[in-house]
């Protein structure tokens, strides 16, 4: 089950400082026809994946033939964060929502214990809003560029929730970058988010950080940065240039302008959002898309 569209994961995977190049229409099973492309066309070495299961439907190995020739390499997974964790804490923060708002009712409840099945299925379960994902200093370090703006660079800014990484996230930070020499982002912690929004992000503030270090077009990230841009942070920083997109998940009420001082300086511009996609959008998309597969699968049973 995919969490996402073809053309979104083509925009995220191409996105990661750590891609080259990306094959499109990639088949499951990396069979012998596969590798002989991979191996002559793109002068592949290996073929790696993670250290879970992937299974055919009828239960061989996808990566059997690249065992087989010795050209298969296996990596550990990060541990704590998975997909069918994130559906997870997505339908618990659905949950919790109806509940606060006071419409769960029989027919509401019913359908998320559908959907509850459905992930369990899946190899998943709804058991905590939390996330089990726990930073070191060293993955920071692995995800950082470890370099800072040049002597005359031109630093932009721009900050938000970055909640759900997703392909609209991607295009407007590589729109950010190209104002300038050196991207800088601010990652808003799930605190402020929480009072701000009044719900809990979905991905903690370090997941959400590491989300948007991956991004190649990121230099450096400020992670638990305030919601206010003040002229402190506009000085320590050197920044030239704050920006803001379009598409936005931000409360329309805020009594407070976060970006008042940058607008007084003239150093504020608002960003055309290349895609009209936000984290509550790629939310309901993985329900349905979980629905669906819940139907589907009672028809095949």
């Amino acid at each position: 089950m995919s969490m996402s569209e073809g053309e979104e994961r083509l925009t995220l995977v191409s996105g990661l400082k750590w891609v080259d190049e990306v094959i499109t229409n990639a088949p499951y099973e990396v069979n012998e026809q596969f590798m002989n492309i991979l191996f002559n066309d793109y002068k592949i070495d290996y073929i790696i994946h993670g250290d879970d299961p992937c299974l055919l439907p009828d239960g061989t190995d996808a990566y059997a033939s690249a065992k087989k020739a010795g050209r298969y390499k296996q990596i550990k997974r990060t541990e704590g964060v998975s997909s069918t964790d994130i559906v997870g804490r997505i339908l618990s923060s659905l949950r919790g929502s109806e509940m606060d708002n006071g419409s769960a009712n029989a027919s509401v409840n019913e359908q998320h214990q559908n959907q509850e099945n459905t992930l369990a299925k899946t190899g998943g379960s709804v058991k905590s809003h939390l996330s089990n994902f726990l930073p070191t200093s060293r993955r920071i370090v692995q995800f950082s560029n470890g370099k800072g703006p040049g002597p005359n660079a031109r630093v932009v800014y721009i900050d938000g929730a970055f909640d759900l990484f997703h392909a609209g996230h991607v295009e407007i930070l590589r729109s950010a970058r190209q104002l300038g020499d050196f991207l800088l982002v601010g990652i808003h912690s799930d605190q402020t988010l929480s009072e701000h929004r009044g719900s809990h992000p979905i991905m903690n503030l370090h997941e959400r950080s590491l989300s948007v270090l991956a991004c190649r077009y990121v230099d450096e990230v400020i992670i638990g940065a305030p919601r206010e841009v003040t002229q402190d942070m506009i000085t320590t920083f050197n920044i030239s240039l704050v920006v803001h997109g379009t598409v936005s998940e931000s409360s329309p009420n805020d009594e407070i302008d976060p970006y008042a001082v940058p607008k007084s300086m003239g150093i504020f511009q608002i960003v055309a959002s290349p895609k009209l996609i936000t984290s509550a959008s790629v939310a309901k998309k993985i329900i349905d898309n979980l629905e669906a597969y819940r139907i589907i699968d009672r028809f095949v049973l």
